[in-house]
């Protein structure tokens, strides 16, 4: 049977840990600002880039044809990564893995084939696009 005095002798290296961490993020700003340098020249507050001079505004508009590549990207780079598992746990799965990993790149390449013949994957000019689909907005006449 579980007691009171069990869970505190359960939790007070955590409540220790906890205060441990608190103390030395506190010490450490407090250290920083006092021993820190302190700049006050014309230049301080000026963004710097890798040597280079700021050139331009950094709000730059892109075509949604990047953000639909990065997404893409982002999504069947994380499919590798399942897929890297499952290759690594193969024999422990046997079989039934191996027939589960199959279905996995089935839907993956459904999914492709899907996005190919929709025109998501093609770079030519809106005109071109298969069956007449964009991917811009278009806006209401108020």
């Amino acid at each position: 049977m579980n007691t009171p005095s069990a869970y505190t002798t359960a939790l007070w290296p955590l409540a220790v840990y906890f205060v441990a961490v608190v103390l030395m993020v506190a010490s450490m700003m407090v250290f920083s600002y006092f021993l820190g340098q302190r700049h006050k020249e014309r230049l301080t507050g000026e963004p710097y880039e890798s040597g280079m001079p700021v050139t331009g505004s950094a709000r730059l508009r892109f075509d949604i044809k990047f953000y639909l590549i990065a997404m893409f990207f982002v999504i069947f780079d994380l499919e590798s990564v399942f897929i890297f598992a499952w290759a690594v746990a193969a024999r422990e799965i046997g079989w039934a893995g191996y027939i589960e990993a199959l279905i996995f790149i089935g839907i993956l390449t459904a999914a492709l084939v899907y996005l190919w013949k929709l025109g998501a994957l093609d770079w030519g000019t809106p005109g071109r696009l298969r069956r007449g689909i964009r991917f811009t907005v278009e806006r209401d006449s108020l």
